[in-house]
């Protein structure tokens, strides 16, 4: 077991999420940042998609109530156990008892929003809907459909009888191994959706050219952005219709929100954009109050950033793989 030591808000068990209950009304949910929780899964020999801990108020504390290893990976919170410093992005050891604590983000050559602890085994909570993540609007799945609280207490699985070795030394995070800027500001891929056209000539040009603020109004559900006023060329009116995370939607005050994993399934607000799925782990990570740039792609550059993402994700199981058989002896 794992007992929430800290009254921090907004700490939820996610995987990697809801796929295919949009057409029952139910958001995707699961991490913010996908590739953070992956990571931590490969480290400790998981399912990719075993469940964890995401955390985007700091600090936060927990225990341990049994031995158990476990990894740290999206941003870098200055990590303890019992005092003793972390490595980010790596797997360590706990024995029963002993306390981990996680701080401020540190600012330095990246800087993450959103931290994640996997455990060996995954976080074990009932599966709703195909995934143990915690979907907060309908209170659905995770620990009974809401943030966790102090004093709560989660079951840790059984690792699987074959499951490898955890691996204790670190990985490069992707926020250096891919990284992606415009003139200095962290930025990502979008695409131009159905009502691209109808905005004006100028409000595109801006849309791409300036950088975009994340307002504190920003959570899992939406990212509310503040900069240039976007104007559709004429009044834009729209009958609900399916959305996804990652859509760019532009209310009647033309600052754009983008939708995020907790987003509703449908929206009437006419889109000028979609960030692309290999990028929205890097939204993902933005900070409140930070900038972020948007760079037009298209279809087959969209494709070929999921392909080098997926080479990423091999380079790394090969290294742990073979990280794994030096331990063994091999």
């Amino acid at each position: 077991m794992i007992e929430i030591l800290s009254q921090s808000a907004l700490a939820t068990v996610q995987d990697l999420g809801r796929v295919g209950a949009l057409r029952w009304g139910v958001g995707t949910a699961g991490a913010m940042d996908r590739l953070a929780l992956l990571c931590g899964n490969l480290l400790l020999g998981n399912s990719e998609g075993a469940a964890g801990i995401e955390m985007q108020i700091f600090p936060f504390e927990m225990r341990f109530d049994q031995d158990c290893s476990f990894a740290l990976s999206g941003a870098d919170c200055a990590a303890t156990l019992d005092g003793v410093p972390l490595l980010p992005w790596s797997g360590a050891s706990a024995q029963a008892g002993q306390m981990l604590r996680l701080g401020l983000p540190r600012a330095g050559r990246w800087r993450g929003a959103r931290a994640y602890v996997c455990v060996a085994g995954g976080i074990d909570v009932p599966i709703v809907l195909g995934s143990r993540s915690t979907q907060l609007r309908g209170a659905i799945g995770g620990l009974d459909g809401r943030a966790l609280r102090q004093g709560d207490r989660l079951a840790v699985g059984t690792p699987a009888d074959d499951a490898p070795a955890a691996v204790l030394a670190g990985i490069i995070p992707p926020a250096l191994a891919m990284p992606l800027a415009v003139d200095g500001v962290p930025a990502v891929r979008v695409l131009p959706a159905a009502e691209y056209a109808r905005f004006t000539p100028a409000s595109r040009a801006a849309f791409w050219s300036e950088p975009w603020k994340i307002t504190p109004q920003s959570d899992r559900y939406g990212f509310r952005l503040a900069g240039p006023v976007i104007e559709p060329i004429e009044p834009i009116e729209l009958r609900s219709h399916g959305i996804v995370p990652g859509v760019i939607q532009v209310p009647h005050g033309g600052q754009p929100i983008v939708q995020m994993c907790d987003a509703q399934p449908s929206g009437g607000y006419p889109k000028i954009g979609t960030v692309i799925e290999a990028d929205l782990w890097r939204l993902g990570q933005a900070p409140i109050g930070s900038r972020i740039r948007f760079v037009e792609t298209g279809w087959e550059e969209a494709l070929a950033a999921l392909d080098e993402i997926e080479h990423w994700l091999a380079g790394i199981r090969r290294l742990l793989d073979l990280q794994r058989a030096r331990s063994l002896g091999r």
